[in-house]
């Protein structure tokens, strides 16, 4: 049988390591899944649902391993429906590459049916995106598309006529009068030295050291630098903040830590950004920066030197690897005597923990979402790595699940989707088969992408999925309700039934509306040696408050209510159960 020019696409991948795809077939990728297919005992063909979840797989699998992540779909509609998970790798900064078909060359410009010119449509997703057009240029065109997702931590895009998929991989290039060769490379990537100059080491040491009241905000680019971290933040006494994609760089059982910042942050996060004089931002581009502090003295460490200082201004922008850069800015540093900032932040923290106690209470119903998520915290191992959808259900996740030994926290951080907690789990799970996998979504962005439970039955994947079911789109009532408007149009009649779904399609499911019955069913999901989901009816009344409420977000409360806010009532109960709590506490 000859050799098809996809299987040099194919064999190109797995040269660069490449061992799972994410997809779904269609008569416009026929020679690739055919070059899939002769090679299956080398790679991995994950068939999924969803286009859009094939892209949240690729998009989890590079968050989950470090690994590029891949995703293919067929000419036209298919290749459409990748473009929100592929938003999402290029917004969080992952290597993702998209493989697409496309209609025949030569009916090209013709109108021909699901003709749709992807790589026009993917200029702005992807920085890296080009059409073969010849067997000769495949080997090269994956280099640099891979070489591309690498270097620059973004999304790359191949489109692949389907004449050129199944033509003999031999055929030679029609050449033409340019003086060179047909490309040639090889599958090799360097990653860029890590480590700043000397110069601008000793700039931002002799900035860190003179601050009296330093803060450190930690993000997703401090992954893997916990240690360094922690190093650094002893000698300065400097509290560690961190944002909610950055939330699996540092324990939250440490002394140094401090929560979150932002919507979703803590008293002490809040108020490290509020006090300190000197802020150190490692391995983050926060955009909220209403939420950090106006005048304080800047270091910032990122891996970009185009996002290094731009959202404030920066005294000493330092270029480089988080993990390398704190471990030769460490010798640099003097240690601290007095940690009194510190001590005060790990105080509030003390009081703030107290507080999430109270709101995880199991007497009350309806259920608070906070018992929910503080019971998969308690039970799931010390392992294990839950993704978050986006919504009201980050913000428990932020505030309930505890970083501790080597879990991990994943979600959609800087497009902020719904929908992709299931396909990240799907994806961490299938990467890493021996550790336990949970997805903690809400009913509406599982309801979108639902039919990924069947992938993992199909794929006899054991992740644990919770859903936190309050049949409504909890975060947009609440902005509504804080820009003074009623809420409009974030309530669904009637609550789905997703146990009944997921139990009839071979998992294990529990629906629960009693907070009494909750742990047991928790307990019961995560031990369950396939996949298992539990549906929980919660208060669709409980308010993701901030640490500190503004009077601004109070008076827009206010203004709701006296225009009309639908369940004031509940509401202003929940509200003050809450309180009440608390003052007991």
């Amino acid at each position: 049988m000859k050799k098809i020019a996809s299987e040099l696409l194919v064999e190109r991948l797995i040269e660069w390591g490449v061992d799972t795809v994410f997809g779904l077939p269609g008569d416009g990728i026929n020679g690739i899944m055919e070059a899939l297919r002769r090679n299956r005992d080398r790679i991995r063909f994950v068939l999924v649902h969803h286009e859009e979840a094939a892209a949240f797989m690729a998009t989890g699998h590079a968050k989950a391993t470090g690994q590029i992540g891949v995703c293919l779909a067929t000419s036209g509609p298919g290749g459409i429906h990748l473009l929100n998970g592929l938003y999402d790798a290029k917004l969080d900064h992952q290597p993702v590459l998209a493989l697409t078909g496309m209609q025949e060359t030569q009916l090209l410009g013709t109108g021909y049916q699901q003709e749709v010119h992807l790589e026009k449509l993917f200029e702005d997703v992807a920085s890296y995106d080009v059409m073969i057009h010849t067997p000769a240029q495949i080997p090269s065109l994956v280099d640099l598309a891979v070489r591309n997702c690498l270097a620059n931590r973004t999304v790359s895009h191949i489109t692949f006529p389907n004449d050129v998929q199944i033509a003999d991989a031999e055929t030679p290039p029609p050449g033409g009068p340019a003086p060179a060769r047909a490309p040639a490379s090889a599958p090799v990537f360097i990653p860029a030295p890590g480590v700043p100059r000397e110069a601008d080491l000793r700039r931002a040491a002799d900035v860190l050291n003179a601050g009296k009241k330093v803060a450190i905000l930690a993000g997703a680019g401090a992954l893997g630098a916990t240690a360094e971290l922690r190093q650094v933040a002893t000698a300065l006494g400097a509290p560690i903040v961190k944002t909610l994609s950055g939330k699996g760089c540092f324990p939250d059982d440490d002394p140094l830590a401090v929560g979150g910042i932002g919507l979703l942050g803590t008293d002490a996060g809040e108020a490290s950004m509020e006090l300190c004089d000197t802020l150190f931002m490692v391995g983050t581009n926060f955009p909220y920066t209403k939420h950090l502090p106006s005048s304080a003295r800047t270091v910032q460490v990122d891996i970009s030197a185009f996002r290094a200082g731009n959202r404030v201004p920066t005294e000493v922008p330092l270029v480089g690897d988080a993990r390398e850069t704190l471990a030769a800015l460490a010798p640099l540093l003097k240690s601290r005597r007095k940690h009194r900032f510190l001590e005060e932040r790990q105080e509030e923290m003390r009081h703030w923990r107290e507080k999430l106690e109270t709101q995880a209470d199991p007497s009350r119903t309806p259920i608070q979402p906070q018992y929910l998520m503080a019971l998969i915290d308690r039970h799931a191992s010390n392992d294990a790595i839950l993704s978050s959808d986006s919504g009201t259900i980050a913000t428990w996740a932020a505030r309930q699940w505890t970083i501790r030994g080597d879990r991990r926290f994943m979600l959609s951080g800087n497009l902020a989707t719904m929908a992709p907690g299931l396909p990240y789990t799907l994806a961490a799970q299938l990467a890493f088969p021996e550790r336990q996998c949970i997805a903690f979504v809400g009913d509406g962005g599982f309801a979108m992408l639902m039919a990924e439970f069947l992938t993992a039955v199909r794929h006899d994947l054991p992740v644990k999925v919770f859903i936190d079911n309050n049949h409504s789109y909890g975060q947009i009532l609440w902005e509504q309700m804080v820009l003074g408007y009623p809420e409009y149009g974030v309530r669904h009649n009637g609550i789905a039934n997703y146990a009944d779904y997921a139990q009839s399609n071979g998992g294990l499911a529990f629906r629960i509306d009693d907070p009494a019955d909750l742990e047991a069913a928790v307990k019961a999901a995560l031990d369950h040696p396939g996949p298992a989901l539990v549906d929980c009816l919660t208060n669709a009344n409980e308010p993701p408050l901030p640490a500190k409420v503004t009077y601004e977000q109070a008076k827009g409360f206010a203004e709701a209510f006296l225009r009309g806010q639908p369940h004031k009532a509940t509401i202003a109960s929940t509200l003050f159960r809450d309180k009440l709590a608390e003052l007991k506490a």
